[in-house]
């Protein structure tokens, strides 16, 4: 995970301490507003943290106006 960037790291501290308070499903838009990025740039970046991350299971949960994801710890 030494790879990530600042970015990938504001968004993974971001669903880490969400999670551990009890929330699991995400939009990017939401997590872009907390962190100031755009939702592009979080959505973007979801799938490849995904892979690269042993703290969080990201998961593309459904859609309808936008991707909802479901995150939870490891």
């Amino acid at each position: 995970m030494s790879e990530l960037g600042e970015e990938d790291r504001q968004i993974l501290d971001y669903l880490r301490d969400s999670v551990s308070r009890g929330e699991s499903y995400f939009r990017a838009k939401n997590i872009a507003e907390q962190i100031g990025l755009s939702s592009k740039q979080v959505g973007a970046r979801l799938p490849k943290l995904d892979e690269e991350s042993d703290e969080v299971e990201i998961e593309k949960w459904g859609r309808a106006r936008s991707t909802t994801w479901r995150v939870t710890l490891s």
